[in-house]
């Protein structure tokens, strides 16, 4: 249950961003410690973990716990928000949220579902629209065409900011080893490091309207930070899978507005640990106090139909085909309410992207590109510009289309051999929302742990996964580079068993060397046989396991090739609770990393995700492993080019050292 110690700190009047606003001089960590405790206690222990019942007076414990404004969560969004708290008994800062703001509510505008650049387009375009701050948060920042997309959005946001006479302030946070992190984790980085080849910022000479501060974080030895996120005028919060460099990933970004933005705001400066130099020109202006914005732009409203919805539903993230049982799951996951609060038969099945793509077919515009920069006034211009380049070109198939727009930087000569997709099943990367209601929505993160051993498990990222899988009644999807952290197996067995579908899509092959260390969990192939391995012929049923296939292609290719690959990070729990973010499903992320995750709580909105997912990739079509070895074959019974199966070898650790050194590197991908 929630105790009293985790009840106070939630009810508290006082975060860490509150005390910033009123001694904007300080360091947040110096805040922290005064509000919460200079000697948190770091770890809590299995013991601590046993009993998980939640009664109903446990529920309301828990709602009284959030923000969550006109909103009234479901009964399971309870039940994992209040699992979720729970570790905040050791260090109420485990979440990298002050407690009073983990729970909140929030709007979800526009997702993407794409490669990395569609991604970084839409973060260059709320930068250059920015009025007084950013702050920006990645894993890993390289020299590329994607960090191009970004540096030039900070020219054009110097050059507006200049005509009002203004200047912005930008913080930018990544973490690139550096040996004087074992004695400061979070080391300022200098206009001339910064510069550099490897980074390639502009100089401040040619953005003299900005006010650019830089970070380097992490905590040595495996404290990785992992998060991927950006905070625009305390109005505006994008949580994204991608990092800063061009690669061959499908990724996935949520735009949120709202309460939630206060949530990540807070985020920010406590990932930020040090003082601010200039401090946040925002920190008095809470999102809660203010309009939805995107909301109330009117062009907005011109990409729905006069109801606020699209027509003609087809949302399902999970296969058409399979047993009579997996087809009543499925339109099940097809019906819910639909966005603005009118049910199902209101909104014939809610909303899929058809428009989207008529709306991009209308006319040709030019691609927005760090070479040839188009910036665009709303989500409307993004989605109309972004599908407009996604279209046939003449002389082009739909299908040739989307071989164009996955072939990135890295993989240009990559060809596609999928047959023509449907009308209905066209790929759209932006995928607008209609005005609609709050949802309620919490932060569901985990702090940085550096030490070599994994001590750091019961924190609220792996609590809320867990929980999740525990308290869903229907059907789990989750889709994740990897799986093969050590607590989620029985929780997926244990699931299965007791009658709930789990569908979980991860990438073939995905860093495998880095996975082969001994104490990472092994490879995706090894994970799925021992998962089958543990199930009856019956339960097996409920496990549905697949290896990414990409848009344009009829196979999974592996990882190594680097040519078609996904990194997305979601799970979604009974059609209506989806946790998206940057965790990853494996060992790292669930130890180490700082990740940040948001959790909502929509049957709109995850349908719309499920709809962007099943148009945007081939997996549920071709990407199936068998339940024999958990593997992939073709239709002559081969696995995929490169493939380490289920049994990688006695010596399997040698491969592992090499995808470490990638990883720090930053060619391993996270």
């Amino acid at each position: 249950m929630v105790d009293q110690k985790i009840y106070d700190l939630c009810q508290g009047d006082k975060t860490v961003s509150s005390e910033l606003a009123k001694s904007p001089g300080d360091a947040p960590e110096d805040i922290a410690k005064r509000l919460y405790g200079d000697e948190r206690e770091e770890i809590l222990h299995d013991d601590q973990f046993k009993d998980y019942s939640i009664s109903d007076e446990d529920l309301e414990r828990a709602f009284q716990c959030g923000k969550w404004g006109p909103t009234r969560p479901s009964k399971l969004f309870l039940q994992v928000f209040h699992d979720s708290l729970r570790p905040l008994a050791g260090d109420p800062l485990c979440g990298m949220v002050s407690p009073p703001l983990l729970g909140g509510y929030g709007v979800n505008p526009l997702t993407i579902i794409g490669p990395l650049p569609d991604i970084c387009r839409h973060m260059s375009n709320c930068i250059a629209r920015a009025e007084k701050e950013v702050f920006l948060a990645t894993n890993y920042w390289m020299n590329s065409d994607a960090s191009k997309l970004i540096t030039d959005s900070f020219r054009e946001l110097s050059r507006r900011a200049g005509e009002r006479g203004e200047k912005a302030v930008v913080k930018l946070m990544y973490d690139r080893g550096n040996p004087k992190q074992v004695f400061n984790n979070h080391q300022y980085v200098p206009e001339s490091l910064f510069v550099g080849a490897a980074v390639n910022i502009p100089p401040l000479s040619e953005m003299p309207h900005i006010d650019l501060e830089v970070v380097n974080f992490h905590r040595p030895i495996f404290g990785t930070f992992h998060s991927k996120f950006m905070v625009v005028d305390r109005k505006i919060a994008i949580i994204s899978s991608n990092n800063i460099q061009d690669n061959d990933n499908l990724e996935m970004m949520t735009h949120l507005e709202g309460s939630i933005v206060d949530s990540f705001y807070d985020l920010s400066i406590l990932c930020w640990h040090n003082a601010f130099h200039p401090p946040l020109p925002q920190s008095q202006n809470p999102a809660a106090k203010g309009e939805i914005p995107s909301f109330q732009i009117h062009l907005h409203k011109t990409m729905f139909d006069e109801n606020g919805v699209f027509k003609n539903s087809t949302a399902q993230i999970f296969p058409t085909t399979g047993t009579e049982h997996d087809r009543l799951r499925n339109d099940e996951a097809n019906r819910g309410p639909g966005l603005g609060g009118k049910d199902s038969e209101e909104t014939s099945e809610g909303g899929n992207l058809s428009k989207v793509v008529q709306i991009g077919n209308q006319t040709r515009l030019p691609e927005h590109t760090g070479d040839d920069p188009h910036w665009d006034p709303d989500i409307a211009a993004e989605v109309k510009r972004a599908q407009s380049v996604l279209s046939s070109k003449e002389g082009e198939s739909r299908m040739q289309a989307v071989t164009r727009h996955l072939n990135t930087t890295l993989q240009k000569d990559t060809k596609g051999n999928a047959p023509e997709c449907e009308p209905g099943e066209e790929m759209v990367t932006m995928i607008p929302l209609p005005i609609h209601d709050p949802v309620p929505m919490a932060m569901v993160n985990r702090k940085p742990w550096g030490a070599p051993n994994h001590s750091c498990v019961h924190v609220p990222q792996n609590e809320a996964w867990l929980s999740a899988i525990r308290n869903a009644e229907r059907t789990v999807f989750i889709q994740t580079p990897n799986l093969n952290a050590e607590p989620l197996i029985p929780a997926i067995i244990a699931a299965c068993k007791r009658g709930i579908d789990i569908y979980y899509y991860v990438c073939l092959g995905y860093n495998d060397a880095g996975e082969l260390l001994p104490f990472q969990g092994g490879n995706n192939e090894f994970i799925s046989h021992k998962l089958y391995q543990s199930l009856n012929e019956e339960e097996k049923k409920r496990l549905h396991i697949f290896n990414y296939v990409a848009k344009d292609q009829t196979k999974p290719i592996h990882n190594s090739k680097k040519q078609r690959s996904c990194h997305i990070k979601l799970l979604i729990a009974d059609e209506h609770l989806g946790v998206q973010g940057n965790g990853n499903q494996d060992t790292q992320s669930w130890y180490h990393s700082l990740e940040t995750n948001v959790m909502i709580d929509s049957p709109a909105i995850c349908a719309a995700w499920a709809e962007g997912l099943r148009r945007n990739q081939n997996t549920h079509i071709y990407g199936a492993v068998s339940p024999e070895d958990g593997c992939w074959h073709d239709e002559d019974g081969k696995q995929a080019e490169g493939a380490i199966g289920n049994e990688p070898g006695y010596f399997s650790w040698l491969k592992g050292i090499t995808g470490a050194i990638a990883r720090v590197q930053g060619a391993g991908g996270f």
